[in-house]
Formats: C-alpha cells, structure tokens, sequence
C-alpha cells in the first residue's frame, strides 16, 4: 500500500508553533508518511509585525517554507493544524486559509481525512482547549475524522492535554516533553490514518 500523506498545515508568528509544526512532520516521517509541512501566509500588516523583532526575525527564519494550497488538503489523506490561541480561538491568519475551501468542502474533497490540531499560548490558561475545540467544529463540517492524542501514551500524562499538543510560549520555546508529544500526536494520526486506507483499498 502507498505510504499515506499528511499535510501539516500551521501559522506561527514567533517560531513556537513552527518548532511544534517540526517535531509533528518528525513524527509523521518516522510513522512512514509522506509529508508536506506549509504555514499559511501572513496577513497582519508590516507596522504591527515591526513591533516585535521575534516576528520579524520567525518571517526571514521561515522564508522557505512553502506556503499552503488547496493542492495540499486535497492531497491530504489527513491533516494537522497548528495555530496560536488567540482570545481562545484559531489566529486569524490560518482561519483565513480555512475560510477560503468552500468549494473543497463543497465537492466533498475534505471529507473522511483524519483531522487533528496543536496551539500554543502566552499564559497556562490562555485558550488552549478552547482554540483546539474551535477547529474541532470545522473538522465536523468537513465530515473529518478527529484524532485526539488522548492519553494513549506516557508523554501525555507529562504534557497534560488530550486534545492536542498545547505549550505555553510564555514559558519560553517548546521543551523535549511539547515536542515529543507533537511527535506522539502525528504518529497516531499516521496509524489512525493508515488502517483507514488499507481498509478502504481491502
């Protein structure tokens, strides 16, 4: 059977969901996936991002990271998304993307793939269930098929969060147990994945 693909669709605009975004296409890699890792493209505007020289630093850092498509999601036999909590919610810059697929959703083409997401925040309780609950309702539009990490291996008893891979950026750039997580995170969605498409070639 071929290997399935995963698209690892994310925003980051200081490098911590980028470094989460990484160790998830690690782990895909490893469970034998294909995989194409892609930001979405930045919509804030130069005044706000020459703010902060971490962003702008992340935007030169990552120049080379494609960006992502409609040709990814379709090509997708799942999908992670990787987005910073904002007010609780997905960023807008990759709701933007999200928001541009109706007629993906509408031809069926985002149907029964295994879906799941990360996020970071500034603070411990800054909306991180809640930004990952929020793509849930999407992935239910879609007709996805979600795969949570749950607590179906030792390093989520360390990372605590059963929804997806969540850090807290305000603690610093993402640790060895946020990352091997992330990594934990894309395997399950690789082997979730895979049973579906051999079942379906069976």
């Amino acid at each position: 059977m071929e290997p399935v693909n995963v698209a690892i669709i994310y925003y980051s605009a200081t490098g911590t969901v980028h470094a989460l975004a990484q160790a998830a296409a690690e782990g895909a890699e490893k469970a034998g996936a294909r995989v194409r890792l892609r930001k979405v493209a930045e919509t804030a505007p130069a005044e706000a991002i020459n703010t902060r020289p971490e962003w702008t630093q992340h935007l030169r850092d990552t120049a080379h990271v494609a960006e992502a498509s409609h040709d990814d999601l379709a090509w997708a036999d799942a999908v992670l998304f990787g987005t910073p909590s904002r007010f609780g919610n997905p960023a807008s810059q990759l709701r933007a993307f999200i928001d541009t697929t109706g007629a993906l959703w509408y031809q069926g083409k985002l149907a029964d793939k295994v879906y799941s997401a990360f996020t970071a925040s500034n603070t411990a309780h800054g909306g991180q269930e809640s930004t990952l609950l929020a793509l849930g309702n999407t992935f239910h539009h879609w007709g996805g098929i979600i795969v949570p990490p749950g607590y179906t291996d030792p390093i989520q008893f360390q990372s605590g969060n059963p929804y997806g891979t969540s850090h807290v950026a305000g603690d610093g750039p993402p640790g060895e147990v946020a990352l091997q997580a992330a990594r934990h995170q894309a395997r399950r969605v690789v082997d979730t994945a895979t049973v579906l498409k051999a079942g379906r070639a069976a």
